[in-house]
């Protein structure tokens, strides 16, 4: 089975709008992690270095991961009324570049089909259930 992941698309910058963020990914049929830039990276290469050096090479080396997904894998997210909605990898990573994705800071995304608002598995709502901002796989055998 394709893994699972938890997908709370918060960003590590307090003033973001988090509610704004989750609402913009599922508008545009993408999931994404923090890390904006003040310039578009050519590519992956690039945008993990630049992410390295604006942020530092924790958040470098989730944006490598988060991009390395295999298509097909489960994410969930939870929106600002505390409802859930599992999404499915569709694409590869892309840099998004518009002004809504820096505002929200979701510019590192990737296609993902939503469906929702949804019941999700015990053990995703524990994953949820724990806080936190980082986009992360859940493990409990039972998810998948």
């Amino acid at each position: 089975m394709a893994p699972v992941y938890r997908a709370p698309m918060r960003s590590r910058l307090d003033e973001v709008d988090h509610a704004a963020a989750v609402e913009h990914a599922l508008a545009q049929h993408v999931v994404g992690v923090g890390g904006r830039l003040s310039t578009s990276p050519a590519d992956l290469d690039a945008a993990v270095v630049a992410v390295s050096r604006a942020w530092d090479q924790r958040v470098a080396a989730r944006l490598r991961r988060f991009a390395e997904l295999d298509e097909g894998g489960e994410v969930w997210t939870r929106d600002a009324g505390g409802l859930f909605h599992r999404g499915v990898l569709s694409g590869s990573w892309r840099y998004d570049a518009t002004r809504l994705a820096y505002d929200v800071d979701l510019a590192h995304v990737r296609e993902c089909s939503w469906d929702g608002p949804l019941d999700p598995p015990p053990e995703v709502l524990a994953s949820f259930a724990r806080g936190g901002r980082n986009f992360q796989r859940v493990r409990a055998l039972d998810a998948y």
